[in-house]
Parts: structure tokens; sequence; C-alpha cells
């Protein structure tokens, strides 16, 4: 499925970006995190491999929330 894997974590008031093994951020909202993490998924994507943007939320519980290919870009947040 998909290979780059952008992960957006609440980390106490501000999300970050996860994403090989390097963080990015800290966004003020998870709106703002997640723009920025599609927009480096689409790009990634346009390169032709599969990206994907993930939202980690309670337990480390992982939902997809965007997928290169599949979901709108620009993104309806």
């Amino acid at each position: 499925m998909a290979h780059a894997r952008y992960y957006v974590v609440q980390h106490d008031d501000a999300w970050i970006i996860k994403f090989d093994d390097e963080e990015y951020g800290p966004y003020k909202s998870k709106s703002e995190a997640m723009l920025f993490a599609i927009d480096a998924a689409q790009k990634l994507g346009e390169q032709g491999e599969d990206a994907q943007v993930l939202l980690m939320g309670e337990n480390n519980h992982v939902r997809p929330e965007w997928t290169y290919g599949r979901d709108p870009y620009p993104p309806r947040l």
C-alpha cells in the first residue's frame, strides 16, 4: 500500500508531523499540520511514490486521513 507515511500527532497543546524518523512543527492546530503533511505527501506522490497522511490518536491508534491518488488535492479540511 502506501510507502511514504506522514503521521500527524498531538504533542501537548501543539501538533507535529512525523516522517522518516524526523519531526516537523510544531503547528498551532490539527488542520494546519494536516495541510502541511498533505502538501508534502502530494509532492512525493507526483514523483511516483505511494504517499499517505495518517492521524495518530489516543493509545497510538492510527487512522488514515488522506491518500495520494484517492483523496482530493487540495484537501477539503
